[in-house]
């Protein structure tokens, strides 16, 4: 459990994105370039941040006067077979992110999007699949240093 303001850090954090963003879109007359989206960012992180701080800290609230259900929750939280489950789910994800991306970057491709964007859909493709490689390595080398 957090303390002190550290609990409430991404609630009011979040409430002053989406007031800035929500001021942004009703000060700004016709906005160009980066201040076109940037108050709908601002609006959709700041709920994003809001609500996860809001479930953050009611379910602190709930477990805090149950030590039996706090108990559970982290017996499950920390039991291999959900560990192992949550990375299997994981895998299946990452094979099929990766036809998804490389299906959109051709589509995009052939789409005639522009450049930029496609190419930092690329970009963004291979870091995923450089760090994958990157962690398979790691963790080979780890477990040939165990045995």
């Amino acid at each position: 459990m957090r303390d002190g303001m550290a609990r409430y850090a991404p609630i009011i954090a979040g409430l002053l994105l989406l007031a800035a963003g929500l001021y942004l879109v009703r000060t700004s007359g016709d906005p160009q370039g980066m201040m076109r989206p940037l108050p709908f960012v601002c609006i959709g992180v700041g709920c994003g941040l809001f609500g996860h701080g809001m479930g953050d800290m009611i379910s602190e609230r709930a477990i805090r006067s149950n030590p039996k259900l706090r108990r559970k929750l982290e017996i499950e939280k920390n039991d291999e077979r959900n560990i192992a489950i949550a990375n299997r789910a994981k895998g299946k994800a990452f094979d099929m992110m990766t036809f998804v991306f490389g299906a959109l970057m051709l589509s995009f491709a052939l789409m005639g999007v522009d450049m930029i964007a496609v190419l930092l859909l690329v970009f963004s493709y291979l870091f995923v699949h450089g760090s994958a490689l990157y962690y398979r390595f790691k963790f080979e080398r780890k477990c040939r240093s165990t045995r």
